[in-house]
Protein backbone atom coordinates (compact mmCIF):
# COMPACT_ATOMS: atom_id res chain seq x y z
CA UNK A 1 0.00 0.00 0.00
CA UNK A 2 0.96 3.68 -0.10
CA UNK A 3 3.34 4.93 2.65
CA UNK A 4 1.71 6.78 5.53
CA UNK A 5 1.23 10.53 5.08
CA UNK A 6 3.40 11.42 8.10
CA UNK A 7 6.29 9.37 6.73
CA UNK A 8 6.10 11.11 3.37
CA UNK A 9 6.02 14.55 5.01
CA UNK A 10 8.96 13.67 7.25
CA UNK A 11 10.97 12.53 4.24
CA UNK A 12 10.30 15.80 2.40
CA UNK A 13 11.34 17.87 5.41
CA UNK A 14 14.56 15.88 5.86
CA UNK A 15 15.35 16.24 2.18
CA UNK A 16 14.92 20.03 2.34
CA UNK A 17 17.07 20.31 5.47
CA UNK A 18 19.81 18.20 3.89
CA UNK A 19 19.71 20.33 0.75
CA UNK A 20 19.97 23.56 2.80
CA UNK A 21 22.89 22.16 4.81
CA UNK A 22 24.79 21.20 1.67
CA UNK A 23 24.14 24.64 0.15
CA UNK A 24 25.29 26.49 3.28
CA UNK A 25 28.42 24.35 3.50
CA UNK A 26 29.23 25.14 -0.12
CA UNK A 27 28.70 28.87 0.44
CA UNK A 28 30.91 29.00 3.53
CA UNK A 29 33.60 26.97 1.81
CA UNK A 30 33.46 29.26 -1.20
CA UNK A 31 33.65 32.37 0.99
CA UNK A 32 36.64 31.01 2.87
CA UNK A 33 38.61 29.66 -0.09
CA UNK A 34 37.66 31.82 -3.09
CA UNK A 35 39.97 34.52 -4.43
CA UNK A 36 39.56 38.26 -3.84
CA UNK A 37 37.95 40.10 -6.75
CA UNK A 38 40.42 41.22 -9.46
CA UNK A 39 43.30 39.58 -7.60
CA UNK A 40 45.29 36.53 -8.63
CA UNK A 41 45.41 33.56 -6.26
CA UNK A 42 47.69 30.58 -6.17
CA UNK A 43 48.10 27.75 -3.73
CA UNK A 44 50.77 25.19 -2.89
CA UNK A 45 51.05 22.46 -0.30
CA UNK A 46 54.14 23.99 1.29
CA UNK A 47 53.35 27.72 1.04
CA UNK A 48 49.57 27.73 1.36
CA UNK A 49 47.40 30.29 -0.40
CA UNK A 50 48.89 33.46 -1.90
CA UNK A 51 46.76 36.44 -2.95
CA UNK A 52 48.38 38.91 -5.36
CA UNK A 53 46.64 42.28 -5.74
CA UNK A 54 49.68 44.15 -7.02
CA UNK A 55 49.48 47.15 -9.36
CA UNK A 56 45.67 47.31 -9.54
CA UNK A 57 45.29 51.03 -8.68
CA UNK A 58 43.51 50.03 -5.46
CA UNK A 59 42.59 52.88 -3.11
CA UNK A 60 41.21 50.64 -0.35
CA UNK A 61 42.28 47.33 1.11
CA UNK A 62 40.04 44.52 -0.22
CA UNK A 63 37.60 43.11 2.33
CA UNK A 64 37.11 39.75 0.56
CA UNK A 65 40.58 38.26 1.02
CA UNK A 66 40.07 34.54 1.87
CA UNK A 67 40.55 33.68 5.53
CA UNK A 68 43.02 30.87 4.79
CA UNK A 69 45.45 33.19 2.96
CA UNK A 70 49.10 32.94 3.97
CA UNK A 71 50.62 35.70 1.83
CA UNK A 72 49.09 38.96 0.58
CA UNK A 73 50.73 41.31 -1.92
CA UNK A 74 49.14 44.76 -2.15
CA UNK A 75 52.21 46.57 -3.48
CA UNK A 76 52.22 49.25 -6.20
CA UNK A 77 48.71 50.53 -5.49
CA UNK A 78 47.24 53.85 -4.32
CA UNK A 79 46.47 53.01 -0.69
CA UNK A 80 46.70 56.03 1.63
CA UNK A 81 45.74 54.49 4.97
CA UNK A 82 45.47 51.15 6.74
CA UNK A 83 42.23 51.26 8.78
CA UNK A 84 41.61 49.56 12.11
CA UNK A 85 41.12 45.77 11.86
CA UNK A 86 41.99 45.81 8.14
CA UNK A 87 43.30 42.22 8.31
CA UNK A 88 41.55 40.96 11.45
CA UNK A 89 40.19 37.75 9.87
CA UNK A 90 43.47 36.59 8.34
CA UNK A 91 44.79 34.60 11.29
CA UNK A 92 47.08 32.46 9.10
CA UNK A 93 48.86 35.36 7.40
CA UNK A 94 52.67 35.13 7.49
CA UNK A 95 53.64 37.79 4.93
CA UNK A 96 52.04 41.14 4.06
CA UNK A 97 53.42 43.44 1.36
CA UNK A 98 52.13 47.04 1.38
CA UNK A 99 55.17 48.61 -0.26
CA UNK A 100 55.10 51.27 -3.00
CA UNK A 101 51.76 52.82 -2.02
CA UNK A 102 50.77 56.29 -0.77
CA UNK A 103 50.42 55.27 2.88
CA UNK A 104 50.65 58.23 5.24
CA UNK A 105 48.53 56.91 8.12
CA UNK A 106 48.33 53.66 10.04
CA UNK A 107 45.28 53.75 12.28
CA UNK A 108 45.38 52.23 15.80
CA UNK A 109 44.87 48.47 15.55
CA UNK A 110 45.67 48.46 11.81
CA UNK A 111 47.34 45.04 12.08
CA UNK A 112 45.25 43.70 14.94
CA UNK A 113 44.85 39.92 14.88
CA UNK A 114 48.14 39.24 13.07
CA UNK A 115 50.42 39.16 16.10
CA UNK A 116 50.58 35.38 16.42
CA UNK A 117 51.15 34.59 12.73
CA UNK A 118 52.73 37.46 10.76
CA UNK A 119 56.47 37.07 10.16
CA UNK A 120 57.22 39.80 7.61
CA UNK A 121 55.60 43.20 6.97
CA UNK A 122 56.74 45.42 4.10
CA UNK A 123 55.87 49.12 4.47
CA UNK A 124 58.75 50.47 2.40
CA UNK A 125 58.45 53.23 -0.20
CA UNK A 126 55.39 54.92 1.24
CA UNK A 127 54.73 58.35 2.80
CA UNK A 128 54.94 57.45 6.46
CA UNK A 129 56.33 60.34 8.53
CA UNK A 130 55.11 59.52 12.05
CA UNK A 131 55.45 56.32 14.05
CA UNK A 132 52.22 55.11 15.67
CA UNK A 133 52.83 52.36 18.26
CA UNK A 134 49.09 51.58 18.54
CA UNK A 135 49.06 50.50 14.90
CA UNK A 136 51.56 47.71 15.63
CA UNK A 137 49.96 46.44 18.84
CA UNK A 138 51.07 42.85 19.55
CA UNK A 139 53.08 42.67 16.31
CA UNK A 140 56.57 41.15 16.61
CA UNK A 141 57.22 40.60 12.92
CA UNK A 142 60.25 41.67 10.92
CA UNK A 143 59.35 44.86 9.06
CA UNK A 144 60.78 46.90 6.22
CA UNK A 145 60.29 50.59 7.05
CA UNK A 146 62.80 52.07 4.59
CA UNK A 147 62.23 54.79 1.99
CA UNK A 148 59.64 56.73 3.99
CA UNK A 149 59.85 60.47 4.79
CA UNK A 150 60.26 59.92 8.52
CA UNK A 151 60.04 63.08 10.64
CA UNK A 152 62.32 62.56 13.62
CA UNK A 153 61.16 64.48 16.67
CA UNK A 154 60.49 63.91 20.35
CA UNK A 155 57.24 62.07 19.61
CA UNK A 156 59.07 59.52 17.46
CA UNK A 157 61.79 59.11 20.07
CA UNK A 158 59.17 58.46 22.76
CA UNK A 159 57.22 56.06 20.52
CA UNK A 160 60.06 53.74 19.49
CA UNK A 161 60.38 51.86 22.83
CA UNK A 162 56.66 51.01 22.63
CA UNK A 163 56.88 49.27 19.24
CA UNK A 164 57.32 45.50 19.57
CA UNK A 165 58.53 44.86 16.02
CA UNK A 166 61.78 42.94 15.59
CA UNK A 167 64.36 45.48 16.89
CA UNK A 168 66.45 45.46 13.71
CA UNK A 169 63.37 46.63 11.78
CA UNK A 170 63.57 50.06 13.42
CA UNK A 171 66.90 50.73 11.71
CA UNK A 172 64.78 51.35 8.61
CA UNK A 173 63.58 54.63 10.14
CA UNK A 174 65.95 57.07 8.42
CA UNK A 175 65.26 60.71 9.27
CA UNK A 176 64.32 62.89 6.32
CA UNK A 177 63.37 65.87 8.49
CA UNK A 178 63.78 66.58 12.19
CA UNK A 179 62.68 68.83 15.02
CA UNK A 180 64.81 70.59 16.11
CA UNK A 181 66.14 71.06 12.58
CA UNK A 182 69.81 71.68 13.37
CA UNK A 183 70.34 68.63 15.56
CA UNK A 184 72.00 66.74 12.70
CA UNK A 185 69.96 63.55 12.24
CA UNK A 186 68.86 64.03 8.61
CA UNK A 187 69.94 61.03 6.58
CA UNK A 188 70.68 58.95 9.67
CA UNK A 189 68.99 55.82 10.98
CA UNK A 190 67.70 57.21 14.27
CA UNK A 191 68.11 53.90 16.12
CA UNK A 192 71.83 54.00 15.29
CA UNK A 193 72.23 57.50 16.78
CA UNK A 194 71.72 56.80 20.50
CA UNK A 195 73.56 59.92 21.67
CA UNK A 196 71.04 62.25 20.05
CA UNK A 197 68.21 63.46 22.27
CA UNK A 198 65.32 64.91 20.27
CA UNK A 199 63.43 65.74 23.46
CA UNK A 200 66.08 68.12 24.80
CA UNK A 201 64.23 71.21 23.52
CA UNK A 202 60.93 69.99 24.96
CA UNK A 203 62.62 69.26 28.29
CA UNK A 204 64.19 72.72 28.22
CA UNK A 205 60.85 74.32 27.41
CA UNK A 206 59.22 72.31 30.18
CA UNK A 207 61.91 73.39 32.65
CA UNK A 208 61.43 77.04 31.70
CA UNK A 209 57.68 76.71 32.06
CA UNK A 210 58.13 75.14 35.49
CA UNK A 211 60.44 77.98 36.54
CA UNK A 212 57.92 80.57 35.35
CA UNK A 213 55.14 78.84 37.28
CA UNK A 214 57.30 78.54 40.40
CA UNK A 215 58.30 82.22 40.12
CA UNK A 216 54.63 83.16 39.78
CA UNK A 217 53.70 81.22 42.90
CA UNK A 218 56.70 82.65 44.78
CA UNK A 219 55.67 86.20 43.80
CA UNK A 220 52.11 85.55 44.99
CA UNK A 221 53.35 84.19 48.33
CA UNK A 222 55.69 87.16 48.86
CA UNK A 223 52.92 89.61 47.95
CA UNK A 224 50.57 87.94 50.42
CA UNK A 225 53.20 88.02 53.17
CA UNK A 226 53.90 91.72 52.55
CA UNK A 227 50.17 92.50 52.64
CA UNK A 228 49.76 90.37 55.78
CA UNK A 229 52.65 92.09 57.58
CA UNK A 230 51.46 95.58 56.61
CA UNK A 231 47.90 94.81 57.69
CA UNK A 232 49.14 93.49 61.04
CA UNK A 233 51.42 96.50 61.50
CA UNK A 234 48.48 98.83 61.02
CA UNK A 235 46.37 96.87 63.48
CA UNK A 236 49.24 96.80 65.96
CA UNK A 237 49.75 100.57 65.63
CA UNK A 238 46.08 101.27 66.29
CA UNK A 239 46.05 98.90 69.24
CA UNK A 240 49.17 100.53 70.68
CA UNK A 241 47.67 103.99 70.37
CA UNK A 242 44.58 102.76 72.14
CA UNK A 243 46.64 101.33 74.98
CA UNK A 244 48.63 104.57 75.29
CA UNK A 245 45.45 106.55 75.60
CA UNK A 246 44.16 104.51 78.55
CA UNK A 247 46.52 105.83 81.35
CA UNK A 248 45.99 109.45 80.23
CA UNK A 249 42.23 109.15 80.58
CA UNK A 250 42.59 107.44 83.95
CA UNK A 251 44.91 110.27 85.21
CA UNK A 252 42.46 112.95 84.15
CA UNK A 253 39.66 111.14 85.96
CA UNK A 254 41.68 110.93 89.21
CA UNK A 255 42.57 114.65 88.94
CA UNK A 256 38.90 115.60 88.59
CA UNK A 257 38.04 113.51 91.61
CA UNK A 258 40.72 115.30 93.73
CA UNK A 259 39.49 118.76 92.77
CA UNK A 260 35.94 117.83 93.70
CA UNK A 261 37.09 116.57 97.11
CA UNK A 262 39.02 119.76 97.87
CA UNK A 263 36.07 121.89 96.96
Amino acid sequence: GAPPYWLLRHSVVMCLLLHSLVLMTFCFHHAATSCSKNCYCSESESGGKTVRCSNLQLTEIPQDIPNDTRRVYLDFNLLTTVPTNAFAGLTNLVELDLSHNELSQLEPGAFRGLGSSLQFLDLSSNKLANLTPDAFEGLRARANLTNNPWHCNCNLQMAMPHVDLEPASLTGIVCQTSDPEKIGVEGLAFLLAPDIDLCVEMKRTTDVAMLVVMFGWFTMVISYLVYYVRANQEDARRHLEYLKSLPSRQGKSEESSTISTVV
